[in-house]
């Protein structure tokens, strides 16, 4: 802190000791003041807007901290804990649900029965199904090449099937009418009749993706929760230098035998 005092010019030279109640008494005394002396004092309170933003950065609410502001700094850590946890949360939900719905399907749709369908209604190659060795998974069973080459042959068709196992082979089986033959509840007739086994397993994948949405938009909430609070806390922190006011007095104390002036210092905020 900087102690500006003015003075009148003397031939001697004054010297002060630092400390305001002594000096006091020092310039009191070898200048005839007619009036109490006007004190300025440059103080080093400010706080830093960058250093403000990076702690909001990195954790929402430091810099809101590092400015005084604690019920700001409650907000935007309960908002960051509440969409951290949102987003593990439905992410696992989502996890869980793909793996059921994905266990249902390896249960409930044969790409053999699927192959079938293509050989006997729309004359496919029978060399599709490559083994009729039921102890093996339908998806081994099949030469996928020579299947995605009947599909592109059937009129009607849009998509080739994906190998087993893949995001898409997933996808495709429970949206469009062309895999409806593959579900073990399909007995024949117009494949454009979904069956309930397909309406089911429809529903079950759409689950795991609003569960996975929920998580997404979590995880935007936790960009979204740190950029506000990067403004949030450079802007506070700019206000806060504003409103920070240093006033420093000297008030006349009387004594019996003396008067001394004791420094005075006022601290205030403006809101």
């Amino acid at each position: 802190m900087l102690l500006i005092v003015p003075v009148k010019a003397q031939s001697s030279e004054t010297n002060l000791t630092g400390n305001l109640s002594a000096d006091s008494k020092i310039l009191f005394e070898e200048n005839n003041f007619e009036s109490l002396p006007q004190l300025s004092f440059q103080t080093e309170n400010k706080k830093s807007p960058l250093l403000a933003g990076i702690l909001s950065l990195v954790l929402p609410g430091a810099g809101e901290f590092y400015v005084g502001d604690y019920l700001k700094t409650a907000i935007f850590l309960t908002i960051e804990a509440a969409v951290i946890t949102t987003a593990v949360i439905y992410d696992n939900k989502g996890n869980d649900q793909t793996d059921f719905f994905q266990k249902y399907a390896n249960e409930n749709w044969s790409v053999v029965k699927y192959a079938e369908y293509l050989i006997n209604s729309h004359n496919a190659d029978p060399a599709i199904i490559k083994s009729n060795d039921e102890t093996l998974p339908p998806w081994q069973r099949v030469d996928w090449s020579k299947l995605n080459e009947a599909e592109r042959e059937v009129p009607g068709f849009s998509h080739t099937l994906p190998l087993h196992g893949e995001q898409q082979y997933y996808e495709l089986i429970g949206k469009y009418y062309q895999f409806t033959s593959g579900w073990d509840d399909y007995s024949g007739g117009n494949i454009s009749d979904f069956t309930p086994h397909l309406l089911y397993y429809a529903h079950e994948h759409a689950k795991a993706d609003d569960y996975y949405n929920v998580a997404a938009k979590a995880v935007i909430g936790i960009y979204v929760n740190h950029f506000l609070s990067v403004i949030d806390a450079v802007w506070s922190t700019i206000n806060y230098n504003k409103s920070l006011a240093v006033k420093i007095r000297m008030e006349e104390v009387y004594f019996a035998d003396r008067m001394e002036l004791v420094p005075t210092l006022k601290l205030s905020f403006s809101f």
